[in-house]
């Protein structure tokens, strides 16, 4: 057997993704490129390594032992680069933090001076919703996660990172009458809410029962991204976090619609389990986040004091 380090990457990332698709635009490939390599790799074994039924891909049984083996090699290749940094003094190695979807507008700013002081840290950021954040630290699959709720179940340890606010919002082209009532707002217009799982869809919940409002019609969407291009076409109003909306408010696309009980305030807060023995590189983070944590919210989000 003759394959490459190359072809084990590409192939980890298709038993990952089920699709030749996803995996050239993950890996930054064309579909040929990496449809060619998973037959040279296939060329290697007398077993089919994977199977198409319809027009899905699936990867056989024997396929996924591969894959594991594959994952194996791959990462002990990483822990060679990593040592071989680390005798030249260089702070290395894997640092993994799961995100909700909302925090994708916050963490980058939080990593980005880290990542430039470290040129042998790899950065791995799963962005998803709150439900899959809590169980990827529960299962110990990741060093931290960023959270605006923490999860009462486990035991952690946490660094605040900043606060998070949520307002009411609605399309700057509908008109809201100024003798419109709260209760009007909540139970006659449509609302459009993050799906299950989701601490923007828990906070915009709680706060209507809170109210004992009676939501008449509503939108399910799984995404924030999602929730506000559908608020800015005018399908309906929402709650949403003030930090990912600052551009649309900035173009005057967006309104606040000031509301009695709202801002809702939670924090943002980085999460590592207390059992957790983290690693060199993990340390290096936490001690950065201590020395830049307050300097970063004064550069980058300062604005969102004048909401």
């Amino acid at each position: 057997m003759n394959y490459t380090l190359h072809q084990l990457h590409i192939f980890l990332k298709i038993s990952e993704l089920k699709s030749i698709t996803k995996t050239s635009e993950a890996l930054h490939l064309t579909q040929p490129a990496v449809s060619i390599q998973l037959r040279n790799f296939q060329d290697q074994f007398p077993i089919p390594l994977t199977e198409v039924v319809g027009r899905q891909l699936y990867i056989t049984d024997f396929g996924m032992e591969i894959a594991l083996a594959a994952e194996k090699i791959l990462n002990e290749v990483h822990a060679i680069n990593y040592k071989t940094m680390a005798y030249e003094g260089q702070l290395s190695g894997r640092l993994k933090i799961s995100i909700v979807s909302t925090g994708k507008y916050v963490m980058p700013y939080f990593l980005s001076d880290f990542m430039k002081l470290h040129e042998g840290v790899e950065l791995i950021m799963d962005v998803t919703n709150k439900t899959r954040v809590v169980e990827s630290i529960e299962m110990n699959e990741v060093d931290f996660a960023l959270v605006s709720v923490l999860p009462k179940k486990l035991k952690i340890d946490k660094v605040e990172l900043m606060e998070n606010k949520l307002f009411f919002v609605a399309s700057n082209a509908i008109e809201i009458k100024k003798d419109v009532s709260k209760k009007d707002l909540f139970e006659k217009f449509p609302l459009i809410y993050r799906e299950q799982g989701s601490a923007t869809r828990n906070s915009m919940e709680t706060f209507i029962s809170k109210n004992k409002f009676s939501v008449r019609k509503k939108m399910e969407l799984t995404s924030n991204e999602a929730v506000k291009q559908a608020v800015l076409s005018g399908l309906g109003f929402s709650i949403m976090p003030l930090i990912g909306i600052r551009n649309e408010l900035k173009n005057k696309d967006l309104q606040i619609v000031p509301i009695k009980g709202l801002p809702i305030n939670t924090v943002w807060n980085l999460i590592w389990l207390k059992s957790k023995k983290l690693s060199p590189v993990a340390l290096a983070y936490l001690d950065f986040l201590n020395l830049e944590k307050e300097r970063i919210i004064k550069q980058k989000f300062a604005w969102g004091n004048d909401f």
